[in-house]
């Protein structure tokens, strides 16, 4: 039995809003972890921070996960995978997404002026 198959249904927290119920589950916490790191990783790379910080990374590690697997379909040999996520998909898409952030954004972040002056 495979782990991720064994943690898949445990559920860690439960939130009940009116007649809205959620469950956060514990292969949804290791994947935000995985989107965070890969997220990271991938702004480090590329050099350029994208806006809210660390979620604005785990966000683009996400979609970029999404990207790479649902949409645009591609077969990396010998990819591992944890929880169901490609991690060399997940890094090729998130990286791709914050190049493209740094390629729309950067005119208009490279002609700023400076807030104060060096004495």
């Amino acid at each position: 039995m495979l782990i991720g198959n064994l943690f898949a249904d445990t559920v860690l927290l439960t939130i009940k809003i009116g007649s809205w119920v959620w469950a956060v589950t514990e292969s949804q916490i290791i994947y935000l972890i995985i989107a965070a790191i890969v997220g990271l990783v991938a702004e480090f790379i590329v050099g350029w921070r994208l806006p809210f910080g660390f979620v604005g990374a785990i966000l683009a590690a996400i979609l970029g996960i999404w990207l790479l697997t649902h949409v645009i379909l591609i077969s990396i040999p010998g990819d591992p995978v944890i929880y169901g996520v490609p991690l060399f998909k997940a890094l090729l898409g998130a990286i791709i997404l914050v190049a493209l952030w740094h390629m729309i954004t950067y005119r208009s972040w490279g002609h700023r002026r400076r807030y104060y002056r060096r004495a």
